[in-house]
């Protein structure tokens, strides 16, 4: 997409990523990707957070690492990624590789789709040869953007924890 940046967060755009989860609760939306909901009004403290859990350092029981983007466009944080390094058991039922989500104000743009295949291609460099992306079978606009990247459907079933049914998507990388 012309005009979008795809970059690791940093203070140059804290109040405009302050604004998107403020955009997610407002609505009462969850907040997804999960670093969505670490505490950012220290911003210097989130910024260190994230370094240290893409190095695998400070990660709390059952963590693996993982890497935050953001998709930047107009100047504004407009969408947030999550890479996790490897996979848990936990993981392989709910949660995957990827997790992604869209400023609200900013759906239905395209963000999703361009946010997603930039983050399969940090999955790719960081020597994966598949991704496995889990989204509620309901989410329409989540399994179109999963489904256009190449997602493949692996598996379906009732989660618990989340009291809906989850579909488990592999995308060959």
């Amino acid at each position: 997409m012309a005009g979008t940046r795809f970059e690791r967060p940093h203070a140059g755009l804290a109040d405009s990523y302050r604004a998107l989860v403020r955009e997610f609760v407002d609505r009462g939306e969850a907040l997804v990707p999960f670093p969505l909901s670490f505490p950012n009004d220290d911003f210097p403290a989130l910024l260190a957070r994230f370094a240290s859990y893409e190095r695998g350092e400070g990660l709390p029981q059952g963590f693996v690492p993982h890497t935050t983007f953001w998709l930047v466009a107009g100047g504004e944080v407009v969408g947030v990624s999550n890479l996790r390094h490897r996979l848990t058991d936990a993981l392989r039922v709910e949660g995957g590789h990827i997790g992604y989500g869209v400023r609200p104000s900013c759906r239905r743009r395209g963000h999703a789709m361009e946010l997603l295949a930039r983050t399969l291609d940090e999955a790719r460099a960081l020597g994966l040869d598949e991704a496995l992306l889990t989204c509620s079978a309901t989410n329409a606009a989540s399994v179109a953007t999963i489904v256009r990247n190449g997602g493949m459907l692996h598996s379906e079933e009732f989660v618990e924890k989340r009291r809906e049914r989850v579909q488990r998507y592999r995308i060959a990388l």
